[in-house]
Order: structure tokens, then sequence, then C-alpha cells
């Protein structure tokens, strides 16, 4: 297939081109220039990761510019011309909530959730005949996330740390703040299956178990050192997720029976 795909310098986006290449897809790449915007008539699909994907980012024209106004006209791109679309999304649209299904109540805590959720609302209300999926990733960790620094999984900050220091620093209350980590080879390989699925909408992306930051830090056999939750996080700061996978399961078992997923 001929796909499109942005962000393939960023971390998940790095991992689907090498994976799209495996499968011999032919992959044109886009990076953001001011807004100028691609050509997507000639593609089968376009898979949409490119982002500010910081949490902390506090320019909200900056973030909605980038990860709003473009993810929108992009978008109405592929409407018109009849291309299916996936895009990235993320379990932060949920906030502080506890329930973690597609139909939840959304409860976003920063710039870049909202301008997760807000495309979310756009694709809802403007779905075309094209295919269109949204994908709500939750913690995703792996290979090629060591230049995100701050913004890096536990995984990846807390190995630095102990190489670095031989100690780790952990927030207070990570015994209990528990979250739903999952390697970034599932979520492209859930974006694969996921292209030969004709089903529109927006869909968990995670593994529906959790696991503690104080848990984490212990797998690296260094002394741990509980540090204050810093202020800014202090309304923003999920101490839970788990993904709800039954959707995004069915959808796939559905199309697995009649294709080989």
């Amino acid at each position: 297939m001929k796909i499109l795909l942005t962000g393939h310098r960023g971390f998940i986006g790095s991992n689907m081109l090498q994976a799209l290449e495996r499968k011999g897809h032919s992959v044109s790449t886009y990076d953001w220039v001011d807004g100028n915007m691609p050509s997507v008539a000639e593609q089968d699909w376009v898979i949409h990761m490119g982002a500010i994907s910081s949490t902390t980012e506090r320019d909200i024209d900056k973030i909605l510019t980038q990860n709003y106004d473009f993810s929108r006209q992009l978008f109405d791109a592929c409407k018109l011309h009849g291309v299916n679309m996936q895009y990235s999304s993320s379990a932060s649209v949920y906030g502080l909530g506890t329930v973690f299904t597609e139909d939840a109540p959304a409860d976003p805590r920063t710039p870049y959730a909202w301008s997760k959720y807000l495309f979310e609302r756009y694709h809802a209300r403007h779905q075309g005949k094209n295919t269109v999926q949204g994908f709500r990733y939750f913690n995703v960790y792996g290979t090629g996330e060591d230049h995100k620094g701050s913004q890096a999984s536990p995984f990846s900050q807390f190995a630095k740390q102990a190489r670095e220091t031989g100690r780790i620093q952990v927030f207070e209350g990570s015994r209990e703040s528990r979250r739903d980590f999952i390697p970034v080879q599932d979520v492209v390989e859930t974006h694969l299956k996921f292209l030969k699925v004709s089903a529109s909408g927006v869909f968990n992306v995670g593994t529906g178990k959790t696991k503690s930051f104080y848990e984490i830090a212990e797998q690296f056999g260094v002394p741990i050192e509980e540090i204050p939750l810093p202020e800014q996080l202090r309304n923003s700061y999920q101490r839970y997720t788990c993904a709800d996978m039954t959707k995004t399961s069915q959808v796939l078992n559905v199309y697995s029976t009649s294709i080989n997923l």
C-alpha cells in the first residue's frame, strides 16, 4: 500500500516507519514546515503521528496550531480524496477519570490533552465514507525514546538515572500510582492490524494491566528516593490508568475471522 506517515522522526513514528518498510509498503514521510500541507490524493492511508507530544507544553496557540488545526486540515484532505486515515490520540484525554472505556467522560487537563480531545470530537462530527481510526495510546515505552528527556517513559528515565547516578528518584506516592504501560512494538502492531480493518472510531491501545512506578524502579536494583510531586503537575498528574480493551479487541476479533490479521 501507499502510505503517508507524519511524525516519522519521533519515538513511535520512527518505529512505525521501520515496521511499514519491513512489510514492503511504499512509505512517504512528512515533516512539519510552517503548516504546509502534504499531498494525500495518491495515498491509500495516512498515518498521522506528528504532534507536539510534550504534556508540559503550555504554549496553547502552538499546541492548537500543530496538534489540532493541522490534524483537522489533514483529516479534511483525506475525506475529500477518500483516503483512509489513522491518527495518534492519547489516554491523557481521560485526565483524572477512573473509567477507561472510549465512551467514558473525558477530562483533559493539559493543552496537549485538550488538543487530542478536540480533534477526536472533530473526527466524530465529520466522519466521511473513508475509514478514520484514532488510537488512544496509554503509556508507551521502548526503543528510540531516549531523546524525549523528561517526557520519556519511567523505564527510560529510571535506567538513565541508575546508570548515571546510581540511584532513582520517584514521586511521593509512587507505590500507589499505577499505569498501563505498553511496549512500542505492540502499539505499532495494533496500527498494522487496523490497516486491514474498515471500522472507524476511537480505540484504546494499552494492555489492560497496570504496574506501579515504584515496581518499575525496583527492577534496576539501586536505591530509590521519593521526592515531592512538582507543583505544576498536581492538577493533571494521572495516578491511575488502565485501558479497557474490550472495544479494540472486539473489532479486531470480528475482522480476524475474515482476513489474516
